[in-house]
């Protein structure tokens, strides 16, 4: 699938790093270094700009080292980049460490992953088919 995209960042476009790769780095495009506090939240733009065909969306996900090392992931994850959106792709980020973070110039903040998916059109009823676990949730599955 080949996705148009405006790249207004100084940073190589998003690739994927290995051939099984789900997602691919993106990296904050800032004119200076951000640094969060924690608990603190920021949008950090990305400088790239997409057109995705219809059906697809573009999911904005966390990097598990970032999350990991330094407590930093994106908020509302994962964010959706919809296909009809042609604004600057944005990162909210969000810092649960105890400690400041100062995300840099080029520095990979999340991950994007292209996906497909379907729209849904609603068919109201009365009844819902039964199942074995029925209206068992938050947990219900693992106490077997």
């Amino acid at each position: 699938m080949k996705i148009r995209i405006i790249n207004k960042s100084r940073h190589p476009l998003p690739h994927y790093e290995t051939i099984a790769s789900a997602g691919m780095d993106l990296r904050a495009s800032l004119t200076e270094a951000r640094t969060l506090k924690p608990l603190e939240r920021t949008i950090v733009g990305t400088g790239l700009f997409i057109e995705l065909p219809v059906g697809i969306e573009a999911q904005v996900r966390p990097r598990s080292g970032l999350a990991a090392k330094k407590g930093i992931t994106v908020l509302n994850a994962p964010g959706t980049v919809d296909a009809d959106y042609r604004g600057e792709i944005g990162v909210i980020l969000v810092n649960l460490s105890n400690e400041n973070f100062t995300i840099q110039n080029g520095e990979r903040i999340a991950q994007l992953v292209i996906a497909q998916h379907e729209r849904a059109e609603w068919e109201e009823v009365e009844i819902l088919s039964d199942t074995d676990r029925g209206e068992g949730g938050f947990g219900s599955t693992g106490t077997k």
